[in-house]
């Protein structure tokens, strides 16, 4: 599939109402609200980017993440919440999304690209296979109560 009308670029704040609705499809036990402000806080970090993909001009996927040190890995991007718009799901977009990400952090001297995906999402799993990414460890989390 040709892809001539797909573009990317680096998102802030004043995207934020596209973001939000994006979000939202990953995490739909959030309310918009909440997808907001988690939004608004992420982009107060320094080490933070977020990237848009675009159809035309409508805003049809979102990723970001954080530039991090590991000593495993040395400088690395941490991709997260990774969302190509329901409907245009399945369309090659997230395979040109993912090589302008992977030439951007390479651009910005990482090493390596990491990534978490729920254990449950067997598509994701397939398409970071077949884009070349492999599992190397396992990711555990703990709900800390107090800490909202």
């Amino acid at each position: 599939m040709k892809h001539d009308n797909l573009t990317f670029k680096l998102l802030t704040n004043d995207n934020i109402r596209e973001i939000v609705v994006l979000g939202q499809q990953l995490h739909q036990k959030l309310t918009l609200k909440q997808v907001e402000e988690y939004q608004n806080q992420m982009f107060e970090f320094s080490t933070y980017n977020c990237f848009g993909l675009f159809l035309y001009d409508q805003l049809i996927g979102i990723s970001s993440g954080w530039i991090t040190i590991r000593l495993y890995s040395g400088k690395q991007f941490e991709v997260d919440n990774v969302i190509i718009n329901s409907s245009d799901r399945s369309k090659g977009y997230g395979k040109k999304f993912f090589e302008f990400i992977e030439n951007w952090a390479k651009q910005n001297g990482c090493k390596t690209i990491e990534l978490n995906t729920y254990v449950k999402n067997s598509r994701s799993h397939k398409f970071y296979y077949n884009i070349g990414y492999s599992i190397i460890g396992f990711h555990f989390w703990k709900h800390l109560r107090g800490g909202d």
